[in-house]
């Protein structure tokens, strides 16, 4: 019990000096509040954006109806990524063929910059949720991909051979031996995929979408409003958060011996 209280009062200790400096520094230095609010400016700023109760910015009480439509592009395109991510690391690792086809091309393409993508993504799509939803498949399929087949090349051949030996077939061997031995991988991939999904949010929601914490953040921008940029910031960090430890907690359950 101890040990777990230390190790819980070590996980306050950066975020406390963060906080502590947010607001030490900017009275030392002086920094004016349009170039970096206070946080008590910002904390109010959070409060009406989730309860509306003070009229402060246009975005009051808007909080819910914008994160909504965030994490349902969000939920989209990582489930897109998952899928795809996962059936081509599973096939390339486990068949050279597929690896030799398949591989290369998919580095290649691995080397645009989301932000390439973002013109001709506007063309094919359009404004709205599919140019959103593609920029943050496309984005979060290739974490999810390395890291699948990365793990599925690192299964023991000793261990796949004594399956063979054992008489299981092809299917066999991938659901009882190569699939379980993988997902420790496959779950590394995919905390590394949520991340890019919220992190390519803003990129998509720059398509002019109505709504969503990318989109009211862009509008804060135009509009000088440096709170309600923080503001999204730090909820995009809350929600991206909380992503991740839903992962955690699905790996832990089904995997609880590795706790």
């Amino acid at each position: 019990m101890t040990k777990e209280k230390k190790i819980d009062f070590v996980n306050f200790i950066v975020p406390g000096l963060f906080i502590i400096s947010w607001i030490v520094i900017p009275k030392i230095l002086d920094t004016p509040e349009y170039l970096l609010p206070s946080l008590s400016r910002v904390w109010n700023c959070f409060v009406d954006f989730v309860t509306g109760n003070r009229g402060l910015t246009a975005y009051s009480g808007k909080f819910f109806e914008n994160a909504v439509a965030s994490l349902y592009r969000v939920v989209c395109g990582f489930g897109i990524a998952s899928v795809l991510g996962i059936i081509f690391g599973i096939l390339s690792g486990h068949f050279l063929m597929v690896k030799r086809l398949f591989d290369p091309f998919i580095h290649i393409i691995r080397m645009i910059p989301g932000v390439g993508w973002f013109p001709i993504a506007m063309v094919w799509f359009g404004v709205g949720n599919k140019t959103t939803i593609f920029l943050i498949s496309l984005a979060a399929f290739f974490p999810v991909y390395v890291n699948t087949l990365r793990a599925v090349l690192d299964v023991d051949p000793m261990v796949i051979n004594a399956g063979r030996v054992l008489g299981a077939n092809s299917r066999e061997l991938l659901w009882s031996i190569i699939l379980p031995s993988s997902l420790p991988g496959i779950f590394s991939g995919f905390r590394l995929s949520m991340g890019v999904c919220w992190a390519y949010l803003v990129l998509g929601e720059l398509t002019g979408v109505n709504e969503g914490l990318g989109a009211v953040m862009m509008d804060s921008r135009m509009l000088g409003n440096v709170d309600m940029i923080i503001v999204c910031m730090i909820a995009i960090a809350i929600l991206g958060r909380i992503c991740d430890l839903i992962l955690v907690s699905i790996y832990k359950l089904i995997r609880p011996y590795d706790n």
